[in-house]
């Protein structure tokens, strides 16, 4: 029986790394997905979808599913997942491993804005523009609901959770977008001011670009930084090296 890899997932990186290691022989492949989205695109292997009950429960289903190695491979800003992830590992003694794609950099032209949270993005708002193309989530508006003088584009693959800014327009859309569709967004919709997370990656990095040549200003939300103690690595590469797994 071969090494079973727990990834959990939910970014392009994760669906990319499932599908490099199911075509591994003898290899298992679990993806576990949060289950926020009703309708995910599809994953190579095995999926598992909910919560695991925070890092005991985790470490609980590790042992009784005989994990060999995990992939924290969920969006840079999955903060509370990580920990847990980072606990569970302790817990069990698996080796672990964090999929943390390389952040976002200003280029010539930009007009970034860096903060540390939404609540600082939300207060700096009003002094940038009246116009919002809010792409930070569809379920963090909340930080944003008492700017009743602002108007907000929210784009989202579902509707976004209350609460919420009281002058929000909803654009259900699923990605990847072009500049040239984040340019037609931005402009049809009169935006002045884009909020965003550094996510980092290509997938979502075409708004910036929109935006860069549009001179508009960008609320950049800083990253959180990873646990204390854990591996990192850029790119699904680098996990594969990491497991050596590098060639056939």
């Amino acid at each position: 029986m071969g090494p079973h890899i727990l990834i959990l997932g939910g970014t392009t990186e994760a669906r990319e790394l499932a599908a490099v290691l199911t075509a591994r022989p003898g290899v298992r492949v679990t993806t576990s997905l949060a289950g926020r989205v009703t309708r995910p695109g599809a994953v190579a292997g095995e999926v598992r979808i909910g919560g695991f009950g925070g890092a005991a429960g985790l470490a609980d289903w590790m042992r009784q599913e005989h994990v060999d190695a995990m992939v924290d491979a969920t969006h840079p800003f999955a903060r509370a997942i990580t920990a847990h992830a980072a606990q569970a590992a302790a817990a069990t003694g698996v080796p672990s491993v964090v999929l943390c794609r390389p952040g976002w950099r200003p280029a010539p032209g930009d007009r970034w804005h860096p903060v540390d949270s939404l609540d600082e993005a939300a207060e700096l708002l009003p002094s940038l523009g009246r116009r919002v193309f809010l792409t930070t989530g569809r379920m963090e508006l909340a930080a944003f609901a008492h700017l009743t003088e602002l108007h907000f584009v929210v784009r989202s693959v579902e509707l976004p959770e209350p609460p919420m800014p009281p002058h929000t327009e909803v654009l259900l859309a699923r990605g990847p977008f072009t500049v040239a569709d984040e340019s037609t967004l931005l402009y049809d919709h009169c935006i002045d001011v884009l909020v965003t997370k550094d996510s980092g990656g290509v997938a979502t990095s075409a708004k910036l670009t929109a935006a860069r040549e549009l001179a508009l200003p960008v609320v950049v939300v800083r990253r959180p930084p990873l646990p204390e103690g854990v591996n990192s690595v850029p790119d699904v590469a680098g996990v594969q090296r990491w497991l050596d797994l590098d060639s056939p």
